[in-house]
């Protein structure tokens, strides 16, 4: 049993806009740090700016708003300074995506032991409603009246391009999926990005509502559980099997289709392929994958940096300034 409880991370009074998604996943993270065991003490909140970006102001934790698109770079640092914090980065999709796309890749590419928090409505809403990177193709904003005519990124489909080891999507108003979530991102050793889903009820109202609710979820959306079979439906009658390069889903039962045939999650693949097409499936042919997708080891970039500073300070002749001074030509004034 963990010695805290949301209690000790909770701090302020949100300044959100009631029925923001960013309320449910604060409580969610606020449960989550509790249940891991985390000492707030030895826990960084870093974000950018935007809506979610206001996230830090309300955790009792070390904590830092810092500039647009900047929280990856300033995360990184803090890592790399203090190893033993635990780093959570708090970014939206303008903010960790469009400014901040640059450092979000190469803080994945390094795999930098960080826990990045995607929040993601497809809008910008802090600067009243322009669409966003994730906004859909034809998306109808006060930046684009007539619709967008560009495609948006995949939050999951950047993230594997920049060899990322671990990816995992929740629903903002899944308190205990995205408690799992967090979990698991907490609990993996590297860049852990995890994409929540939430609407912004001013700007992009709706945008999720097919997986908002409990009922939605149970019927278009699939948890993906590593060694589970992947099944879903409200009473767990359909699944995933694969059709040739692709998934097809398949009702139980029909045309002799039994729990056996169903392909079982295996987050910890090195391959990302089958990965790769969970995480892009949408509705309404397929559900949308929740959960864990991608939990695979590799060696950090800030271990690796702590290895080098040790190995090459080992062989110098001098550890100190002084001792640095003293390995130059010195002469004795009298």
């Amino acid at each position: 049993m963990s010695e805290y409880t949301a209690k000790d991370f909770k701090k302020g009074q949100p300044r959100w806009c009631p029925g923001c998604g960013d309320h449910f996943f604060l409580n969610s993270l606020h449960k989550a740090l509790a249940e891991i065991g985390v000492k707030p003490w030895e826990t960084a909140v870093i974000s950018g700016i935007g809506c979610s970006s206001r996230l830090p102001y309300y955790m009792n934790t070390y904590a830092m708003q810092t500039i647009h698109g900047r929280a990856a770079a300033i995360s990184t640092g803090c890592k790399v300074t203090n190893p033993n914090l635990s780093v959570w980065q708090v970014s939206g999709d303008g903010d960790g995506l469009a400014i901040g796309g640059n450092h979000f890749i190469h803080a994945i590419r390094r795999n930098i032991d960080i826990n990045i928090l995607l929040l993601n409505n497809r809008i910008y809403g802090l600067t009243k409603g322009q669409y966003s990177p994730t906004s859909p193709r034809g998306f109808v904003s006060k930046s684009s009246p007539y619709g967008t005519v560009e495609d948006p990124f995949h939050p999951a489909e950047l993230c594997f391009g920049a060899r990322g080891r671990f990816f995992a999507r929740c629903v903002a108003t899944d308190g205990p999926g995205t408690g799992e979530v967090l979990k698991a991102a907490a609990n993996h050793k590297g860049a852990a990005v995890c994409e929540i889903l939430q609407h912004c009820v001013i700007f992009n109202d709706g945008t999720y509502d097919s997986v908002y609710n409990k009922d939605g979820r149970a019927k278009n959306a699939i948890y993906l559980e590593h060694g589970k079979p992947m099944l879903f439906g409200e009473n767990k009658e359909f699944g995933l099997m694969q059709e040739g390069f692709g998934l097809k889903v398949v009702k139980l039962g029909e045309n002799g289709i039994t729990e056996k045939d169903i392909l079982v999650h295996d987050a910890h693949c090195m391959d990302n392929t089958l990965q790769l097409k969970l995480a892009l499936m949408e509705g309404p042919d397929f559900p949308v994958a929740l959960g864990v997708i991608r939990d695979v080891e590799a060696p950090t970039y800030d271990d690796a940096i702590m290895e080098q500073i040790e190995e090459v300070s080992a062989k110098k002749k001098y550890h100190n300034f002084k001792e640095l001074l003293m390995t130059n030509d010195i002469w004795e004034v009298k």
